[in-house]
């Protein structure tokens, strides 16, 4: 799939995807329901403070009428001849209507519409005169206007306010939400249009840089990366195929020539004959071997067997066993090991030594040096790690790895350019790091073109 294939797919999902809506609307719901808990707050706390407010002053207004009776009875010295009509004027401009009553409870003089409020809230104040002597009660109800109706007022004004404002945020919470949306939901989109593709069999497909939170960029960069891993991985697999039928087709073309010629009379049964279909036998071995190999290094951790065992040892054990090999070659072996203690299975790290000193063997050419040593790790050789190590390094003087194929060379099934002259699978060296690792170390090769390869085993020492 090309980038602009992937861009109108991409359009055509997201027409089709509703996860930006959805987002929104979660988005939209979320903030909803927090401005509806805060305005419902707010509103509570505001009609209490309003109420108690509103109670503060109609109590004082009673209070004021209840002392204004009470000076007006001073100056008459009694209810017959006190002068009221300031007391009832001052009440009806505040909202109110007031009843003077006696202490016996007998109207002295009412307001024009005192009967008028029969179901208006009412409040109660004794009237005392100077000397401190009750001498009647003032009844006050409050009407609709004045201070009656200032707390409705208020209250109506705050609740506007606060509904206007829970509106302007519910707007602001739709668009912020349809923006991030957007922005979270097309890159997901777009991972999933290129997820399908690649499902449907376009290996080119990639995201592509995308514009998103930092989270998203990662995994669109994380998912590219697998795909062009499983794209290597399946280049790899195909040349894989290819070399396996190219090492095959030699050795089985000889074994079938070799015995047509047997059973046609055409040759003799001769030691020279068996031995070459007995070579080309081994060959086939060897192949079927690599692979069961790499089949085992798959396996969980390897099924290791882990004990004390010492390094040097099983170096000095693989390097003896390959001395014939080095010696046929022309090759000089030298060893140098130091006694070192870690905890893994003797085995599999023979295999890997012997991996690494063939692998040396085969490439270097005759006349040259290959060097194994082995020992703790140098404190400049160290890892980050405050686990002590042990090396073990081969190293040898051959045509060394060009830097474009060096960071390839522990993947499976990789054949260098140097390699196309000498039989194998390629996938030694993929064993050997996997036993590395499953040991919980790691191999790393370094190398100069021209001046020889050195592979370099870290593993932890007891």
């Amino acid at each position: 799939m090309t980038e602009g294939g992937t861009g109108s797919s991409l359009a055509s999902e997201g027409g089709r995807n509703a996860l930006g809506l959805r987002l929104a609307l979660m988005f939209l719901g979320v903030a909803l329901a927090a401005v509806a808990v805060l305005a419902g707050l707010t509103a509570a706390f505001a009609s209490a403070d309003v109420a108690a407010l509103a109670a503060r002053q109609r109590t004082q207004l009673t209070t004021a009428i209840s002392v204004a009776a009470g000076a007006a009875w001073d100056r008459g010295d009694n209810w017959s001849t006190a002068d009221l009509s300031p007391v009832l004027d001052a009440a009806t401009n505040a909202g109110a209507d007031v009843q003077i009553r006696t202490e016996t409870g007998q109207v002295v003089q009412s307001s024009a519409g005192f009967y008028f409020q029969i179901s208006a809230l009412e409040r109660h104040a004794a009237v005392h005169a100077s000397n401190g002597v009750r001498v009647g009660t003032a009844v006050v109800r409050f009407s609709g206007s004045g201070l009656g109706g200032a707390d409705h007022a208020l209250l109506t004004a705050l609740l506007r306010g606060i509904a206007g404002a829970s509106g302007l945020a519910a707007l602001l919470a739709l668009v912020a939400g349809l923006g991030l949306a957007r922005r979270i939901s097309q890159p997901i989109v777009r991972i999933i249009t290129v997820t399908r593709a690649m499902a449907l069999g376009e290996r080119t497909a990639r995201v592509g840089p995308v514009r998103a939170p930092a989270e998203l960029r990662e995994l669109a960069t994380a998912f590219d990366r697998m795909a062009d891993t499983l794209d290597r991985q399946e280049q790899l697999r195909r040349g894989l195929v290819a070399d396996v039928a190219h090492e095959l087709r030699t050795p089985i073309a000889v074994l079938q020539a070799g015995h047509e010629a047997l059973l046609d009379g055409v040759a003799e049964p001769t030691p020279e004959q068996l031995g070459s279909l007995r070579d080309e036998t081994l060959r086939l071995a060897r192949m079927v071997n690599d692979l069961q190999n790499l089949a085992a290094a798959d396996a969980a951790a390897l099924q290791l067997s882990r004990h004390r065992c010492d390094l040097a040892k099983i170096a000095a054990t693989a390097a003896d066993s390959l001395g014939a090999q080095f010696d046929a070659a022309g090759l000089t072996l030298e060893q140098r090991l130091t006694p070192v203690e870690i905890y893994a299975d003797e085995h599999w790290l023979h295999q890997v030594t012997t991996n690494l000193l063939t692998n040396a063997c085969k490439y270097t050419p005759a006349g040259g040096f290959v060097t194994i040593e082995a020992g703790p790790a140098e404190s400049s050789e160290q890892t980050t790690s405050s686990v002590e190590t042990a090396i073990l390094r081969v190293t040898d003087t051959g045509p060394g790895i060009p830097a474009d194929e060096l960071p390839m060379i522990f993947d499976r099934f990789w054949r260098g350019q140097q390699a196309g002259q000498t039989s194998g699978s390629g996938i030694g060296l993929a064993v050997a790091s996997e036993i590395a690792h499953a040991h919980g170390g790691e191999l790393a090769a370094d190398s100069l073109p021209g001046y020889g390869t050195r592979m370099t085993l870290t593993l932890p020492r007891v």
